[in-house]
């Protein structure tokens, strides 16, 4: 047996309701002693958030105080981060708040929108989320605090989630590869972009050794004037500082005639075509065929951007020659969040497989054969191949997949195809009644699925029928002055269809009353059934419903119409009823380690409390049902969420300009650079300035964020201490100043110390001329304590997702506004639907909506709001010392690489493991797995070091779960010195053959020299609470040799027997 080993006194057993665990020889408490806040009042509310969101009292905290050699927080933090930066003052964002206190502000907040039912379509609509998903996913900790899936043996659940929605996409689209989610519809359009441009100049589309050159130096991306138009300003924004020529063409038909003429071989590299158009259209294969051809020919790529649900009626873009489609997902139970979050999709052939953007799910096997599931590919992501990524995504938007793959499941193809045939019966119902009515010409009626538009009215009656909607509870879509759009979906109801005929009516008898918001839809109705000369009052609809079938309306025509099946794998027709549902989704949430679990101590992840608390907010209807095109006088709460947020986030930066249009940590990444790119262009200075300088121990999004933006990396040394080798710098800039752009840099470093020289750094940087990039990846280590722009920064990104507590949820959503200088203000992002009201200096749009993800920004807002000034900056301290005492702790087992001046970490340390390799061959990955038996997630592995492990405890935890985790290290360090002094073997023990699952122990063959307790219960508190991983250690190099990103990739017995698994 193993030897237990537990460095540290014995903590006093604290005298509250905690629970009591025994680890080893160790008594725990619950750290956090249930007490009233101190007030100066008796009647100052009890339910105050700081002490439930900082993990350890006061009385533990000076314990860890003692531990470290400080004498108080101030004392600790002022000894950490350097005096030329260090803020003494509190910020000016007022003081904490009690929890029902913030609810309710935030509920009069919410209150003051307008949630009217949306008929505006154009990417976004209204959907029902089943309530058993919206519980158990949306709602569930278990599912959106765990993190993005890079450990699999512990997140199958939420890798078979994600392996579905993957699926769900293959079979909807009818391609062979999908990958797990993009950010939302218009950045997938552009990642479309930079994909076709990418597959063709490297010659692997057309595969001609003789198109190779001309391929090479294609730059002009047609885009079909059909397109939504939010997706076109965002592909127009990622071409401009990449050379690439973005061509509007008004029909397929102009299309196809440029594509079969001479220039279009040597210049066009992709097309892009909305199916269904923007303003409904199914247009009909042959045409959709015609242009596909003609790309093909003239060596060019066609991007097909798509409705899932619509093509469960017709033919699915791989039928018709696409060799891409991309899409949003959101209709699938995500709700419309007034533009997010949502999931948008990308599937292609997979012969592209190596140049997909984002994450793909793959099968592969672990280390007793049995099938096993792991993000495949992982090599050609921005974390390892930097400025040579295929992508600079690092997230994408996993929690939002999750629920629009289990709508899919929920339904399976007979119940979707219900909803799509019930969304087009009434789009053509309506059709039939505007018909009726003379508002538009029959015999000249195009193919659509739900939409339609209402044309050549004058702007008075377009302007009238706006009103008279909003006065009967809905929005239509404004196409333009004398054009009216409408779109249907699964939330609209019969009285809705009749009150969208009403408004298109001016002189109906009800619209001479005062009250016509009052007015029953029935007689609506009555009065409808009058004027359209229906048989029976109460039976218009049913009477313009069998018109538009008389006229063949209800079904499309042979060559439209889609023939193929799809959802047929058993996860898509087993899962109908809510208890099986209910029992599925627990059983995927039982094979994954989330929050709810443990801590998760990923350095640079700041997994802290996402408290349900800041996560009520968000479903709440006020936000969630918003249309993000609604008038802008609709949404005053939303506008007032983000004005406090603008406000508090510039308080707490420094940076009087802050945008909350990029949606994720690469996205704000390549935001902040575009802005630096549009200042220097105005001032004249692009493409002279071209040069990002990055540290070699950057996150791979700085250098492949940088490639976006047209600019070229080059790598700044450390020093041995982990700091920016000044010397280095300097001597680049003295060689290239006049050429460099900007330089990105970590603040704390990801080497987890505050360096001294960070004003040198940005002293310097801006003496030639240049500006400073901040990546916002650690500001949970500067809120309250210091601030990017008194470093010295231009631009500093914020991850909300991160430091201001929304949950990571399994790989996203992210959120990830920037902060900017008052010189940039006037290049921030622009309006993605008001491109022509946009100086020419603003950046342009770089999502989809003004705002990318409104509906998880409450999470932010409350997370400040209850915290206060004082909340946060005793936040940020107790982070600093956490890490510190966990160094502290785990210094005399495992050396720890990096630390500041005066020998504190800021709010992650390093822990070198390659003096443990060299010895006894164990590796960081091994620890990592071996940590999965103890029931915890690994910390950062190999980053920014390779062979370390780099751990950010946050602030959160108590110091009962920082003791169990170092007890944890503490006891593997022991299992090692086995390996070391020769009693274990060094290929077969328990860290090498990590994890241990429920078979293993189960197998009557058990030939293992360490018995089954020390593989699975090494401690005793175990026994109490044991979390069974449900694979082995999967195989990473057979799940790309023999890739599969499909769920038929796991044999169907496999899944029967997984099926039947509680």
């Amino acid at each position: 047996m193993l030897r237990r080993v537990i460095s540290g006194s014995v903590r006093p057993a604290i005298q509250s309701r905690a629970s009591l665990v025994l680890l080893g020889s160790r008594s725990y408490a619950s750290s956090t002693v249930v007490v009233a806040a101190a007030s100066t009042s008796p009647f100052a509310p009890l339910d105050s958030f700081t002490r439930r969101h900082i993990g350890s009292s006061d009385k533990d905290l000076g314990e860890m105080l003692n531990t470290v050699g400080a004498t108080s927080l101030d004392g600790l933090v002022s000894a950490t981060v350097p005096p030329a930066i260090y803020r003494s003052s509190l910020l000016n964002l007022g003081p904490e708040k009690a929890e029902s206190t913030s609810l309710s502000e935030l509920k009069a907040i919410a209150s003051q929108n307008k949630v009217l039912k949306s008929f505006i379509g154009q990417g976004f609509y209204g959907t029902i989320t089943p309530p058993v998903v919206l519980r158990n996913v949306i709602e569930n900790p278990a599912w959106y605090t765990s993190y993005t899936p890079y450990q699999a043996e512990i997140a199958q659940g939420r890798l078979e989630s994600l392996l579905n929605f993957q699926q769900m996409v293959q079979d909807l689209t009818g391609f062979d590869c999908a990958n797990a989610s993009l950010l939302d519809e218009a950045t997938a359009c552009a990642e479309a972009l930079s994909f076709t441009h990418r597959v063709v100049a490297a010659n692997i589309f057309s595969g001609e050794a003789d198109a190779a050159e001309v391929n090479a130096g294609k730059n002009t991306f047609i885009v079909s004037a059909d397109c939504h138009p939010q997706d076109i300003a965002v592909v127009k924004t990622r071409a401009y500082p990449l050379g690439i020529t973005v061509k509007v063409v008004q029909t397929v038909e102009e299309i196809a005639v440029l594509l079969n003429g001479k220039d279009a071989l040597k210049s066009v590299f992709g097309v892009m075509l909305q199916y269904p158009t923007t303003d409904g259209r199914v247009l009909s294969v042959e045409k959709l065929q015609n242009v596909a051809a003609a790309a093909k020919k003239a060596g060019a790529m066609t991007v097909a951007v798509t409705d899932l649900l619509a093509l469960t009626m017709v033919r699915p873009p791989a039928e018709w020659g696409a060799d891409v489609a991309i899409g949003s997902s959101q209709r699938f139970g995500v709700p419309m969040n007034y533009g997010g979050p949502l999931a948008a999709f990308f599937a292609t052939s997979e012969k592209f497989k190596r140049q997909a953007p984002g994450r793909i799910i793959g099968v592969s096997k672990d280390s007793r054969g049995r099938p096993a599931l792991r993000m495949a590919l992982q090599t050609r992501e921005q974390h390892i191949r930097r400025e040579k990524a295929t992508s600079n995504i690092c997230t994408a938007q996993a929690l939002l997949a999750n629920v629009a793959a289990m709508y899919a499941v929920y339904h399976g193809a007979e119940g979707l195809t219900a909803i799509a045939n019930r969304a087009h019966g009434m789009a053509e119902t309506l059709r039939q009644g505007l018909v009726d009515l003379g508002l538009l010409n029959g015999a000249q009626l195009q193919e659509v699925f739900d939409t339609f538009v209402v044309a050549n009215l004058t702007s008075a009656e377009a302007a009238a029928v706006h009103s008279r909607s909003v006065s009967l509870g809905f929005n239509l879509r404004n196409v333009n002055a004398t054009s009216i759009g409408v779109s249907v979906d699964e939330t609209t109801t019969r009285e809705d269809l009749v009150k969208v005929l009403a408004a298109f009516v001016g002189d109906l008898p009800s619209w001479k009353t005062s009250t016509v918001e009052k007015v029953p839809a029935a007689q609506w109705e009555k009065e409808l059934a009058a004027r359209l000369k229906a048989p029976k009052a109460e039976s218009v609809l049913e009477h313009l419903y069998e018109r538009a079938q008389s006229a063949g309306r209800l079904s499309f025509s042979k060559d439209t119409k889609r023939t193929s099946a799809f959802l047929t794998h058993p996860v898509f027709q087993s899962y109908h009823t809510e208890h099986e549902m209910l029992r599925y989704l627990h059983r995927l949430q039982a094979r994954d380690i989330s929050l709810a679990n443990s801590m998760i101590a990923l350095g640079s992840c700041t997994m802290k409390l996402n408290a349900t608390v800041e996560l009520i907010p968000v479903t709440w209807p006020e936000f969630a049902n918003m249309h993000p095109y609604a008038p802008v006088d609709q949404a005053a709460g939303y506008e007032r969420l983000f004005a406090d947020l603008r406000t508090w986030l510039s308080e707490i930066t420094g940076f009087p300009g802050l945008s909350l249009q990029p949606i994720s940590g690469s996205s704000g990444e390549y935001a902040g650079l575009m802005v630096i790119r549009k200042y220097l262009e105005a001032k004249g200075e692009i493409p002279k300035r071209n040069i990002c300088l990055i540290p070699v121990s950057a996150h791979g999004t700085n250098p492949a964020s940088a490639v976006l933006v047209g600019f070229d990396v080059m790598t700044v040394a450390c020093d041995k201490d982990g700091n920016v080798d000044l010397a280095d710098l300097e001597a680049k800039l003295a060689q290239h100043g006049e050429n460099v752009a900007c330089v990105m840099v970590t603040y704390p470093s990801t080497h987890g110390i505050y360096e001294e020289g960070i004003r040198q750094i940005t002293a310097a940087v801006h003496k030639v001329g240049a500006q400073v990039y901040m990546d916002g990846a650690n500001m949970n280590a500067q809120v309250g304590l210091t601030r990017p722009a008194d470093i010295g920064a231009d631009v500093c990104h914020l991850n909300l997702h991160k430091t201001f507590a929304i949950p990571h949820g399994g790989g996203g959503p992210p959120a990830a506004p920037i902060g900017v200088a008052a010189h940039l203000v006037p290049y921030m992002p622009g309006n993605p639907l008001d491109v022509e009201a946009n100086s020419t200096n603003v950046l342009g749009a770089v999502s989809g909506t003004r705002v990318a993800v409104p509906a998880i920004l409450p999470i932010s807002w409350t997370y400040i709001n209850l915290m206060g000034a004082s909340g946060l900056r005793k936040a940020t301290s107790v982070a600093i010392l956490n890490a510190n005492y966990m160094a502290k702790r785990l210094e005399k087992h495992y050396p720890v690489l990096y630390r500041g001046k005066n020998g504190f970490a800021a709010h992650e340390f390093i822990l070198d493991l390659r003096p443990i390799k060299a010895v006894t061959g164990i590796e960081a990955e091994d620890i990592a797995k071996r940590l999965m038996d103890y029931g915890f997630h690994a910390p950062t592995m190999s980053f920014p070091v390779s062979g370390t492990l780099m751990i950010e405890p946050t602030e959160s935890e108590s110091r009962a779960e920082l003791d169990r985790f170092c007890d944890v290290m503490i006891q593997i360090r022991a299992e090692i010195a086995e390996i070391e002094a020769g009693r274990m073997d060094r290929k077969n023990n328990p860290l090498k053959n990590a994890p241990h699952t429920a078979a293993d122990l189960s197998d009557s063959n058990w030939n293992r020299p360490y018995s089954r307790e020390t593989a699975a219960f090494p401690l005793p508190y175990l026994r109490n609470s044991k979390f069974w991983p449900s694979v082995n250690r999967v195989d990473n190099l057979h799940g790309d040799r023999a890739f599969t990103c499909s769920c038929w990739g796991v044999p169907l017995t496999e899944y029967n027997n997984l099926k039947k698994v509680a």
